[in-house]
């Protein structure tokens, strides 16, 4: 049950966005959900912390599994993602800020790629039926 317009926008733009938007929609919240983390080791915070750093390492579990193995960068990728979620597992354990805004840092990085890389695929796309 959808209760807030938010949510409805939330839903109605989850519905609608392409595959690259919805790579990018996850970027954007486990960057948020890191950030919401380091926020909570600022304040002493650390169910806040976990909770969201947890999150944030949800959404990475969840790139890594629509991973299409059989293409080679999805090895290179998945080395990434790993390492990133190891950072936040890390940053929560230790309590470092500097490990989950070194995993903000890669995800930011593969999230301007991302979005490099599709507008190429529109162009080639559009180039290809134009």
């Amino acid at each position: 049950m959808i209760k807030s317009p938010y949510d409805k926008y939330r839903q109605s733009s989850v519905q609608t966005s392409s595959p690259s938007q919805l790579v990018v929609m996850l970027y954007d919240g486990a960057i948020r959900f890191a950030r919401t983390g380091i926020e909570g080791l600022k304040q002493n915070d650390y169910e806040a912390t976990s909770l969201n750093l947890g999150k944030a390492q949800t959404i990475i579990s969840e790139l890594m599994s629509t991973l299409d193995n059989s293409v080679e960068i999805s090895k290179g990728l998945y080395s990434m993602y790993e390492y990133t979620n190891y950072l936040l597992v890390q940053a929560n354990i230790q309590k470092q800020p500097d490990k989950a805004e070194e995993a903000i840092g890669y995800l930011t990085d593969l999230r301007e790629t991302w979005i490099q890389a599709s507008k190429i695929a529109v162009s080639q796309s559009e180039s290809a039926h134009g």
